[in-house]
């Protein structure tokens, strides 16, 4: 049995521990509000991009009526031969199975697509790091905007570094997240199925609605099958008890459990005539990327969001087990302390009685 002095010395650190994790469960759950609040006020905007593409579509023709085949680009449908899977893992750990898990579910999927070629875009460090320990990193990188305009009449033929490589890693992003970024990363995957280089784009992050009801999902977003419809691939729910951990986690925070992006499920819902400056082709050639984008953006907002739940929830399992081995060590220490005054009065009473 350890010494009284060593367990005090254990009790002294779990408890220096108990408030690092208190403290991270506080920031993680002050974040996860403003990460809340940033996916509301972002749903306005993306609904009415949709009602109004909605609009577009019934009002010219997207499609050839001769060949039928689609006068955008994003919306050719070809066989799968090369697919791009953009992978949103966080940058920091102490978050529980959160990478873990989204890393399992990119992995189910490739094995899914066993035999085709499939180019990777890492967001995340955690992401960056597992894969770049499997696949190649190819020797080109993915062209920002300018570049893939600049070399738009002269594309050059890029040698694969194997059938699943890594074209991409953008680590850091999501700390300070803006449409900017997922603008960017849009425009560079839209240049690269323009040109035939990938033939569909999937991402795959864990889809947040509240602290409660989160799920893994892989979503397809090129081609563009039907404006304002999700398609989605692969769909994984939480587990229950991770559930139940983070609805106590929740509780003890005080951030609330509901879906607010409800709040804004009716915004732009009515039926209205718009009224356009430019031809509806126009418009619709030039808002389908914007669409794209979007899409991009909300899962990259979810994903942020999801990723402070889960530190939430894990910093609470860890404060609530901190606990616990403080009151185990306590009995432990109370234990061996009468333990000890125990053998002192034995021996004074043996010595007394040897007299």
């Amino acid at each position: 049995m350890p010494n009284i002095l060593d367990i005090r010395r254990r009790i002294r650190s779990v408890v220096n521990t108990r408030q690092i994790t208190k403290a991270m469960k506080v920031v993680s759950a002050a974040k996860l509000r403003r990460a809340q609040e940033r996916t509301l006020a972002a749903r306005p905007y993306a609904q009415m991009l949709t009602n109004v593409l909605k609009s577009l579509v019934a009002r010219t023709e997207i499609y050839d009526p001769e060949t039928g085949e689609p006068k955008h680009p994003l919306l050719a449908q070809r066989e799968e031969k090369t697919i791009l899977l953009i992978v949103v893992t966080g940058d920091k750990g102490l978050a529980g199975a959160f990478s873990g898990n989204i890393i399992k579910a990119a992995t189910r999927f490739i094995e899914s697509k066993a035999g085709k070629n499939i180019d990777i875009e890492a967001i995340g460090r955690k992401g960056r790091d597992f894969f770049r320990r499997r696949y190649p990193m190819t020797k080109v990188q993915t062209p920002s905007l300018a570049e893939a305009e600049e070399s738009l009449d002269k594309p050059e033929a890029t040698e694969r570094a194997g059938p699943i490589q890594i074209t991409g890693e953008h680590v850091g992003i999501l700390g300070k997240l803006e449409f900017s970024q997922a603008r960017r990363l849009a425009d560079a995957v839209i240049e690269r199925y323009k040109r035939e280089e990938i033939d569909s784009v999937y991402v795959v992050f864990n889809e947040f609605k509240s602290i409660i009801a989160q799920r893994l999902v892989v979503e397809q977003i090129l081609p563009v099958s039907e404006i304002g419809e999700r398609v989605v691939r692969l769909v994984e729910e939480l587990p229950e008890e991770e559930m139940e951990k983070a609805k106590e986690a929740a509780i003890s925070a005080g951030v609330g459990m509901r879906d607010r992006r409800e709040e804004a499920t009716h915004f732009g819902t009515e039926q209205v005539d718009y009224i356009y400056e430019q031809p509806p082709e126009e418009l619709f050639k030039a808002l389908l990327p914007k669409y794209v984008a979007i899409q991009i953006f909300r899962a990259l907002l979810e994903s942020v969001a999801a990723e402070h739940a889960a530190r939430m929830t894990a910093m609470d399992s860890a404060t609530n087990n901190a606990t616990d081995m403080i009151d185990s060590l306590t009995l432990a220490m109370n234990r061996a302390r009468q333990a000890k005054i125990t053998k002192e009065i034995i021996e004074i009473v043996s010595g007394a009685a040897a007299m």
